[in-house]
């Protein structure tokens, strides 16, 4: 790395420290953009476009509390994040991940005492 020694008044230093703060203060007050969309709450009906289910089916769901969802007075709101997770909790595991568990079980059975 190269070293450089400039010769500046006291004022000059001032003036460009003060320019730089101000230079960085700027870069830094510009609007952050969120990352993560906020969750979005959905109602029966949006809720049943977005996962393809009747409306009937939605509430026999929800009527034996299989469903992830949110009551305000008589109106049913379903998180749009809840959702997509409750559909993946039914994701069927392929046979490389059953296998893959089954041998972390039984490796993990093997190297223990079990009281023997």
């Amino acid at each position: 790395m190269e070293t450089i020694f400039l010769s500046l008044s006291k004022n000059d230093f001032q003036d460009l420290l003060a320019e730089t703060v101000n230079a960085c203060l700027k870069y830094n007050n510009k609007p952050n953009t969120p990352t993560e969309t906020p969750d979005q709450l959905l109602t029966i009906q949006q809720a049943g476009d977005l996962l393809n289910l009747s409306i009937p089916t939605l509430y026999g769901y929800v009527h034996r509390a299989e469903i992830p969802v949110c009551k305000k007075g008589k109106r049913l709101y379903f998180s749009k994040d809840d959702l997509t997770n409750w559909i993946k909790e039914g994701k069927k595991k392929t046979f490389a991940e059953i296998s893959a568990e089954a041998d972390l079980y039984l490796t993990k059975r093997k190297g223990g005492n079990h009281g023997k």
